[in-house]
């Protein structure tokens, strides 16, 4: 798969935070089970790389790595298991990297400068972040004319309730957000409420 296949497999791709590494696996399986099969493991906590590992065995999850911030992170996340990257922003260094891993990079961009250095660069599925506080709809609206050859996923301060209004929008495959895996169902090992959200999310498509 490709980048721009894989944001349309899920309308909502989340964006996971692992504190146990034994709530990996239960918890791509929740999510599939929901109908949400594109994954973001961050590496926000110590447990990203494992937590990969585990995941992709996961019959149906497609597992990204997230949070890249360095360059050395893209190979060993990819020998992890991770078939996509996502970044928060791009530089010369994190393009290099993503060029020697071959990782699919879906990077962040919050300016319309930056969307048109990272076409450059020849990315063409991009982030928008922190989406709300960078305009949002409107934003991604403004620039759909001048730069129409762009798809979004807008990552950042979107829920349930906001997500339609964005995915209503020519520009924009699928959204982030971290409303699907809340800490304390996946503390309490609340599965079944992870499932339902994930259903939720599922809907937004259609």
């Amino acid at each position: 798969m490709n980048l721009l296949d894989i944001m349309r497999t899920s309308a909502v791709i989340p964006v996971i935070a692992i504190d146990d590494p034994d709530h990996a696996v239960p918890l791509a399986k929740a999510l599939v089970a929901g109908g949400i099969r594109v994954l973001e493991v961050t590496l926000r906590t110590p447990h990203g790389l494992g937590a990969i590992r585990a995941m992709s065995e996961v019959e149906g999850a497609i597992v990204g790595v997230g949070t890249l911030t360095q360059p050395e992170e893209f190979a060993a996340a990819r020998d992890a298991g991770a078939v996509f990257g996502v970044s928060p922003g791009l530089t010369d260094a994190l393009i290099a990297a993503q060029k020697s891993s071959g990782l699919p990079l879906l990077p962040g961009v919050m300016t319309p400068s930056e969307v048109m250095k990272a076409r450059e660069q020849g990315y063409k599925q991009l982030k928008l972040f922190p989406a709300v506080p960078a305009g949002g709809v409107g934003m991604l609206n403004a620039i759909a004319g001048p730069l129409s050859d762009i798809t979004f996923c807008p990552t950042g301060g979107i829920s349930q309730e906001t997500a339609p209004a964005f995915l209503a929008l020519k520009n924009v495959a699928c959204v982030g957000g971290s409303w699907l895996t809340p800490k304390d169902a996946m503390k309490a090992g609340d599965w079944d409420h992870i499932t339902a959200l994930a259903k939720a999310a599922s809907a937004l498509r259609g």
